[in-house]
């Protein structure tokens, strides 16, 4: 029996139909299936050229669920999908009331790829997605969730949460179900209520783990560029303790003032009595792209390959204006402050909290834009990143932006804390930790101009030759510089051409408020790659202040392992070399 699924589309593509049918047949069995599905279909041609160009053009945005639509559509008719019911997709119900095989979370594990299969779950169900993830409308990016749950993934994108597009992918999984979840006792965790770290929340799991006790991780950069406002759940980990569980009934956030007064504020009272403000900001950790630095020598720190960064919308009370409540004068000099002290509620078991401060200057700066933020991209702000309450410090080092803020103090002095004194400074080449002088050093407070590259497109695949390539990547200066220009190269370094800034990057006549990323790309013809077996991609970026990101990492190493900002390369294999 055939039937029409009308797609309404873009007035350019006009209507088009795609005709679908099926039959189920009972056969013999297939990978251990009791029921093997067959399907036939047939699509118009003009309608997958149609969707092909107009899915690549991510600038016609307003059309992007037309298009998944369409997308979704057009699968389940090359694909020979056939229809089922969103009841049977969700309860498990099979035809001719045929039992479903059951699986483990082991079963699932063990197909993570094209040669074993791609499993998923959803709910209670296990899907074969492999011969969908070919056509996948978001490319493939869903093999990130090979093994494992499908949910995580589909969360990060708007276009999942549609009612219709929702109803659509139900039915395409109707027919890729091929059995129901098992849940068995290994799957419970086991909580060791001595360990500090068994409260830990959630994390997605598409995240690059650099340590999990405390945990640490940054996400895939395909993932991280695609939005310039990064997910909650993507955007990067870096804890030093173990995280708090602060309730918000408890919460109380002490306001001192060395040689004043000190006083307490609930959570409440901060949302009642101080103006709100919401500032779009980028997070660094100093040792971004620290596996750089490993390269020439090994130093102690996390692994971090190039995403430990993130930008969010920040919303929560200026830290200018506590301050000022709390009798902090604008003439601070006289009074004899000089810095503004974070101190969290994280702690380790011998009950050492992390501390960091930050130049008062920059506290009281009404273009400092310093929050203490009770909320991230407009929910409350995630266990992970400091909820209830932590600082954002605009332009400065992820390290000074404390999490779970308990106390803040204005201080004549910086704080002595392990993470301000002793971490977080850079030295030359030569110092090693035989002849290290803490004391020498400033603590960092600004970040250098930063790029790297999140993603190539294009190159050699398989048997077949490379075509043209497309860059994706991001760029980033502290102190509230902004990205002036990123500039490409793909023959090393010899010859370079501007990226486009999609987003982010300098304004005209902001010369010192610029708190977040630019999100660029790049793209290069084919005619531009003939004769070449390789390109050697190399970007750099250049900041409002015409500081440029260093050639190399050698003459920069340093026994941290931080502040690593040379050139991003990655070479590219256009085509097989004759033998």
């Amino acid at each position: 029996m055939l039937r029409h699924a009308v797609v309404r589309f873009p007035a350019a593509f006009k209507r088009i139909n795609v005709i679908r049918g099926g039959c189920v047949a009972q056969c013999s069995p297939c990978r251990s299936l009791e029921i093997h599905r067959h399907s036939h279909a047939r699509v118009m041609t003009s309608a997958a050229a149609a969707l092909s160009s107009s899915f690549q053009d991510k600038r016609d945005t307003g059309n992007t669920r037309a298009v998944v639509l369409l997308a979704l559509s057009l699968i389940a008719g090359v694909g020979g999908i056939r229809t089922a019911s969103p009841a049977q997709t969700e309860a498990g119900a099979t035809d001719a009331g045929v039992k479903e095989i059951e699986y483990t979370k082991a079963d699932v594990q063990a197909h993570k790829t094209i040669e074993t299969g791609v499993w998923v779950t959803y709910k209670d169900g296990v899907y074969d997605i492999t011969k969908f993830a070919e056509n996948h409308p978001g490319g493939n990016k869903i093999l990130m969730a090979a093994g494992g749950a499908v949910e995580p993934y589909w969360n990060l994108y708007a276009v999942h949460k549609d009612p219709e597009v929702q109803e659509t992918i139900k039915e395409i999984l109707g027919e890729l179900r091929i059995g129901t979840l098992k849940h068995s006792p290994e799957d419970e965790k086991e909580v060791d209520l001595d360990d500090p770290y068994a409260h830990e929340p959630e994390r997605h799991p598409a995240f690059k783990i650099n340590t999990l006790k405390p945990f640490n991780a940054e996400p895939p950069g395909a993932l991280l560029v695609d939005s310039f406002v990064t997910p909650n759940a993507l955007f990067f980990k870096r804890n030093h303790l173990p995280v708090p569980d602060v309730k918000e009934e408890d919460y109380l956030l002490e306001v001192a003032v060395e040689g004043g007064k000190s006083f307490k504020l609930s959570l409440e009272d901060l949302k009642r009595d101080f103006p709100h403000h919401t500032v779009t900001a980028t997070m660094q950790c100093a040792g971004n792209r620290r596996t750089l630095i490993h390269e020439v020598k090994h130093v102690k720190g996390l692994s971090w390959t190039g995403f430990a960064i993130s930008n969010a919308e920040w919303t929560g009370v200026k830290l200018r204006d506590v301050l000022l409540w709390a009798g902090v004068p604008e003439e601070y000099e006289r009074l004899g402050l000089a810095h503004v002290h974070f101190i969290g509620l994280d702690k380790d078991i011998s009950n050492q909290t992390y501390e960091a401060s930050i130049p008062i200057n920059k506290a009281v700066d009404p273009r400092g834009d310093v929050l203490l933020a009770f909320a991230m991209n407009g929910e409350p702000i995630p266990r992970d990143h400091g909820y209830p309450v932590r600082a954002v410090v605009p332009g400065i080092v992820g390290a000074r932006n404390v999490k779970w803020v308990g106390k803040v103090v204005a201080s004549k002095s910086e704080s002595q804390g392990f993470w301000q004194q002793r971490d977080y400074k850079n030295f030359s080449p030569s110092t090693d930790w035989d002849n290290v002088d803490f004391d020498s050093a400033p603590a960092i407070q600004d970040m250098p101009i930063q790029s790297a590259i999140a993603t190539v497109e294009g190159g050699l695949e398989g048997e077949e030759e490379g075509g043209p390539l497309t860059i994706k990547g991001y760029a980033y200066s502290g102190g509230g510089r902004g990205v002036a220009r990123v500039d490409v190269s793909i023959d090393g370094g010899k010859t370079w051409e501007p990226a486009t800034i999609k987003e982010g990057g300098w304004k005209h006549g902001d010369y010192s408020r610029s708190w977040t990323w630019a999100l660029w790309e790049h793209f290069v013809p084919e005619e531009k790659l003939e004769g070449l077996t390789e390109a050697d991609i190399c970007v750099k970026a250049t900041d409002t202040s015409y500081n440029v990101q260093p050639e190399s990492i050698e003459a920069y190493w340093n026994l941290r392992g931080v502040l690593a900002n040379c050139w991003a390369r990655q070479k590219v294999a256009l085509r097989k070399v004759a033998a």
